[in-house]
Formats: structure tokens, sequence, C-alpha cells
């Protein structure tokens, strides 16, 4: 098998990258930027921050701060209006995932013009695009290395997956002291999200020997590190941790593919407006139940990579260790139930056969090492309602 591996081209990463964004930006070329980002990171002055830098190293710099959480179609709008008013010649993703799935979008539809939904899976768009440079605020999403934009439709309220080579950052800054604020919830869905980049990279059907090192390499820490930031998040060491994991198990989901998580989750992010990293996280332990039969040892390389068990352990006790440890991260971080979280019952039964649906239609539940009929994804999200 032949893998084709995306990557962006330049990185910056470590304590303090944040400082070399206006001579990324001025190497490669561009001028006028738009900094895309939300209102919170406007407000407190942290875009302000990131114009003064740029600014400093020529950078004619226009801010839009309208990205808002699980971006909808119809919240490009204004982020295009300012891009075109101010002639952008590259867009910059400053916050977690929205934001940077926000300048991602803004980035093809300002050389394009259309609608969003015109780049949905299963298609895979690599035209014109203006050049996107990733900043990213939570360790988690991945969005700063990834091939793909997610982006809600209004009117369906089904998330849309658009692929592509034009949807891959050109160039990522990524600093963990920008994480060193973020609370403890956050700070647990963003690292469940980044497991389930990495576990789901693993075990995919179209993972490659590339995108396996990253992944497992990805579990490794977050493995040692997420209980440490969610009960400390200023412990620098497990924030760096973490912040190099995500971008790992980012760039190798790019590599690979996610496959039922995500699938999964989509849906109930666009249905409920819970966020990505929470919908996740619960759905991994489950799915991964659902799942591990079909690929037993690939399941128990990540058991192994994550300390679960020794590397003597056997292959089916190892792969049903990973399914209690992830039982067991959940619980220790926190992570609500559909239904403890405050999803009325009714409604959740009301969209099962919808969400279904449309996790099948993401193309995401094929990757799957057990290919999931329609039933049986109903079947995962009612067992998920009121238990992890």
């Amino acid at each position: 098998m032949v893998a084709d591996i995306a990557l962006p081209r330049l990185a910056k990463i470590g304590a303090g990258a944040i400082t070399e964004l206006g001579s990324v930006v001025a190497q490669l070329g561009i001028r006028r930027p738009v900094l895309v980002t939300d209102r919170y990171l406007d407000e407190t002055g942290q875009a302000e921050r990131l114009v003064k830098i740029l600014q400093a190293e020529g950078a004619d710099t226009a801010v839009f701060s309208g990205a808002v959480p699980d971006p909808t179609a119809s919240s490009l709008t204004a982020g295009l209006d300012v891009v075109r008013g101010h002639d952008a010649d590259g867009v910059i993703g400053f916050g977690g995932g929205s934001p940077m799935d926000t300048a991602k979008a803004l980035a093809v539809l300002s050389a394009n013009g259309g609608s969003i939904s015109e780049y949905r899976a299963p298609g895979s768009y690599a035209g014109p695009a203006l050049p996107v440079v990733a900043v990213p605020t939570t360790a988690g999403s991945g969005s700063d290395s990834t091939q793909f934009t997610v982006i809600t439709d209004d009117e369906t309220d089904e998330k849309m997956l658009c692929p592509g080579l034009s949807f891959l950052p050109i160039a990522i800054v990524v600093d963990f002291e920008l994480t060193l604020s973020m609370p403890p919830r956050l700070t647990a869905d963003t690292g469940v999200d980044a497991l389930t980049h990495a576990i789901e990279a693993y075990v995919s059907r179209r993972a490659s020997p590339f995108s396996d090192a990253l992944a497992l390499a990805a579990m490794t820490a977050i493995s040692r590190h997420l209980r440490r930031a969610y009960a400390d998040g200023a412990d620098r060491e497990a924030r760096e941790s973490m912040m190099l994991a995500a971008t790992q198990a980012g760039m190798a989901f790019s590599n690979s593919s996610v496959a039922l998580v995500h699938g999964m989750s989509r849906p109930i992010g666009g249905h409920f407006h819970v966020a990505h990293g929470l919908s996740n996280a619960m759905l991994l332990p489950a799915v991964t139940k659902f799942s591990v039969d079909a690929a037993v040892d690939r399941y128990a390389d990540c058991a192994k990579a994550m300390g679960v068990v020794d590397d003597t352990t056997a292959s089916r006790a190892a792969a049903d260790a990973l399914v209690d440890e992830l039982t067991q991260l959940c619980a220790d971080v926190e992570v609500p139930t559909p239904g403890s979280y405050g999803i009325d019952r009714a409604q959740w039964e009301d969209r099962l056969v919808t969400m279904a649906d449309q996790a099948l239609a993401s193309g995401s539940p094929a990757n799957n090492p057990r290919v999931p009929t329609h039933g049986e994804i109903v079947t995962l999200y009612r067992e998920i309602f009121e238990r992890p």
C-alpha cells in the first residue's frame, strides 16, 4: 500500500513559539493576513498580542473575532466579508478547533465563493485557497495539523466533514504556554479528543506505518500526562506533553483517518450542541468495546503504548484492559453521559435514526475495524445515554 502523507510545510513548536508568528508569516510572504479568532481571545487581549507580533514584522493585519463554537455555515458570512474587505492574502486561525476550522473554511471560500456544503465528504478539495497558519490554544482538536474542517449545516444540524489538501494549514505555531489557563473541563475534553484521534488513527483501516508512529507516541504521552494536566493546570511538563501529543495525533489521523467514534460524535454535537471533544469522550469506551474483537492486536498495541499492560501481556487480555482503562480515564476526568449532561431522553430517542444516518453518511464508520450497521449505531447511542 502506498501511503499519502501531507503535513504543514513549517512548524514552530515549544514554549514561546508564539513570539515567532510574525517571522513565520513574513517567511511565507503573507503581508495582509486576517486573524480569525473568537470573542474570548479578543476580549482578553490575546488577539491583540498576536496583532502586535505580526505588525512588528510589517504585516497589515485585520481581525475577525466572530468564530463561534461548532461553526455553522451562516457564521462564515461575516468572516468572508472581513477577508474580502481586507484583500487578505492569508488567514491565521487562532484558538481551539472552532476558530481554526473557521479559518480553513474562509481560506477556501474566499478564493472560490459558493457554499461550504459543496466541499463536504466524500469529495476532497485541493484547489485554490488562501494559505492558512494555525495557532492552537487547546491541546486536543488537532485541527492545526489536519486536512479537514468541520462546519455545521444550519438547516439540518449536520456537522459536515470537509476534507482535502486545501484545508491543510501551511504552517503551525504550537506554544503550550497558551494552554496554561485552560480550565479542567476543557483540559479533559480536549485531552480525550486527542487520545481518540490517536487510537482511531492507529486502528483505522487506512493506517500506515507513518501514522502508526505518530499515533503511538501521542497515546504514550497522553496516558502519562492527561490526568496530571487535569489535576493541575499549571503543570508545565504535563501541558507541554499534551500539546505536542495533540499535534502528533492530529498529524496521525489526518494521514490515516478517524473512524466510528468521530462518525457518531459529529451528530451529537450538531443536534445537541455538545463540544466535539466531549462528545468523543462520551463515546470512546463504548465504541472501543464494540470494535475491539475486529482488531485485537491493534487495540493491544494501544494498551501497551499507554502503559496499561506490559509488553508480555497477551493481546486479548491487553485489548480488554484498554477498554477498562478508557472507562476509568473518562470517570477520572468526570466525563458526563448525554443524560447527565442534560440532554432530554425523548429528544435523544427522536433523533437516533437521523443521527445514525448522518454518522454513516460521513464515511468515518467505514474506516472502523468493525464496520457497524445502522441498527448497531442506534444501539450504541442508546447504550451511552446513561453510562460511560
